[in-house]
């Protein structure tokens, strides 16, 4: 009889002999598996059966009433619960998005750079996407509007807008309030769905984050994308979208969720036992106490290692740190030097819709212990030693 092959678990693949910096995963050692073991247990006591059928289209009551209890004090207001839609994490949620308010071809902006795996979904849509380009602040808002202008002098107009304002993703970067208030005025003058990409506002280490653009957008503009991946744990696969009713009305009026009920119910109700149980904000706790730790080694790492002209930001919050290396060095021709060293990271190419900048980089401090980041720091500054 053949013999089948082993199938994997896991999305991460190791490489020996490589610290491999270009998996934005957490670490397996922080995930609370003791406070899910306890919640799984009481929620299929409490609930039998009922936790293990189709639920409801728009989420679970308990985990809807403890998310806006939440963002009450996390943001600066808080959903109704009409507002809120359970989905089965941020990915998802993003693809849902597409699939309801665009159809294929419609102009989606994307800031730039960006998140580039909701790129990947972005396309398989697909649309014509359009780069819209940002700063430390965030996006530019005077770029912004010089581009509506010239879409609709072309019988054009920007279906959506998707943005990472708060603790970016590549470059950690958080955007200003004013710009934020800013992004939120042109959107709703232009009747752009702005997509706001908002999975790191647990994980603030420095102070809280800033208020998320729906906060303070007119309702109906803004529909913001949150997770339990990044705050729990990345294998329940749940996130939650908030915006005004008559989206979310949409959304759970979709072919999708009449069809098989709310996403991910049995982990929806287990999630809203961790958080009513006092295990989240525990758990918060340690991952943020162990991420600003591992953020600060691979800052001091940098620092001590990199050679001159190589710059990097120091995040608030959130996964990633973002380098610069000296002009005229390509990050994506320096990666397998740096891999023979023993380090890896993505190029920060990867990152731009077009007309990327070839000497960036994005380094991941969430999966290593702070050794390790020192190390890897030690090895990426070899290996940009070694081709400057």
């Amino acid at each position: 009889m053949r013999q089948s092959p082993v199938l994997p678990i896991l999305q991460i693949v190791h490489r020996p002999g490589i610290l491999d910096l270009s998996w934005g995963h957490p670490d397996p050692a922080v995930l609370p598996v003791a406070a899910l073991r306890r919640a799984t247990a009481t929620v299929l006591e409490r609930y039998g059966a009922e936790a293990l059928t189709y639920g409801a289209e728009r989420g679970p009551g308990p985990l809807i009433e403890w998310i806006c209890t939440r963002l009450a004090h996390t943001d600066a207001r808080a959903p109704e619960p009409t507002d809120v839609v359970i989905t089965a994490g941020a990915s998802q949620a993003l693809d849902l998005l597409c699939t309801l308010c665009t159809t294929p071809g419609d102009t989606v902006l994307v800031e730039s750079p960006t998140y580039h795996l909701a790129v990947r979904i972005l396309r398989d849509h697909p649309l014509e996407l359009v780069a819209i380009p940002a700063d430390a602040n965030g996006i530019n808002i005077d770029m912004l509007e010089t581009l509506l202008a010239q879409l609709a002098r072309c019988g054009k107009r920007a279906r959506m807008l998707y943005c990472v304002p708060t603790h970016h993703n590549p470059t950690g970067s958080c955007m200003s309030l004013e710009r934020r208030r800013a992004l939120a005025t042109v959107a709703a003058e232009h009747g752009v769905l702005l997509v706001e990409d908002d999975v790191y506002r647990e994980l603030s280490y420095d102070a809280p984050a800033p208020p998320s653009v729906w906060s303070i957008a007119p309702p109906g503009t803004v529909a913001r994308i949150g997770s339990f991946s990044k705050s729990l744990a990345p294998g329940l696969r749940l996130g939650y979208l908030t915006s005004d009713a008559l989206l979310t009305q949409r959304l759970i009026g979709s072919g999708l969720l009449d069809s098989g009920g709310g996403l991910n119910p049995f982990v929806a109700l287990t999630v809203a036992e961790v958080c009513a149980s006092g295990d989240f904000d525990a758990t918060v706790a340690h991952l943020c106490a162990t991420y600003r730790e591992r953020r600060d080694a691979l800052a001091g790492g940098l620092r001590d290692h990199l050679p001159p002209g190589c710059r990097f930001t120091v995040p608030g919050g959130g996964f990633f740190q973002w380098v610069e290396l000296p002009e005229g060095i390509d990050a994506g021709a320096l990666l397998p030097h740096a891999e023979q060293a023993g380090v890896a990271y993505l190029p920060g190419s990867r990152f731009y819709l077009n007309e990327p900048r070839h000497n960036t980089l994005r380094l991941a401090f969430s999966l290593y212990p702070p050794h390790q980041l020192i190390e890897a720091a030690r090895r990426l500054g070899e290996a940009i030693t070694a081709v400057a």
